[in-house]
């Protein structure tokens, strides 16, 4: 089972037990997050795609905070005497998927959790 959601401006495709960085999220380590929107779910065969998907909830937990690598940013006019030099890295967070599609979320098909075990979604 996986799903496409999309945060920050991108799109991941996931499923449960990944380990992703997203862009920063205003949330504590280890404090539970709901992802979305959410774009597609995908059990098997069978295929939900927005807007039912989006009542189908992605469930994560933060794992922690950072920054990536630097990157040099070099911008220059020839024969104008401009040169800029900067450098920039970005924030980010690392988040692990516990759950697609947990129980109650009027979602027909199973759920799927972070132990892997495999449950009736009702």
């Amino acid at each position: 089972m996986y799903a496409v959601i999309k945060t920050g401006g991108k799109q991941y495709k996931v499923a449960v037990g990944d380990r992703l960085r997203v862009e920063k999220l205003a949330a504590e380590e280890g404090a539970p997050v709901e992802l979305g929107p959410v774009l597609m779910v995908a059990d098997g065969e069978n295929i939900t795609l927005a807007p039912a998907a989006a009542e189908i909830p992605v469930s994560a937990t933060v794992v922690g905070h950072g920054r990536g690598d630097k990157i040099r940013v070099f911008k220059m006019r020839r024969r104008k005497h401009y040169r800029r030099t900067y450098g920039h890295r970005q924030s980010y967070t690392e988040i692990k998927i516990t759950a697609i599609g947990a129980g109650g979320s009027g979602h027909g098909g199973a759920q799927l959790t972070a132990t892997g075990d495999q449950a009736d979604g009702a």
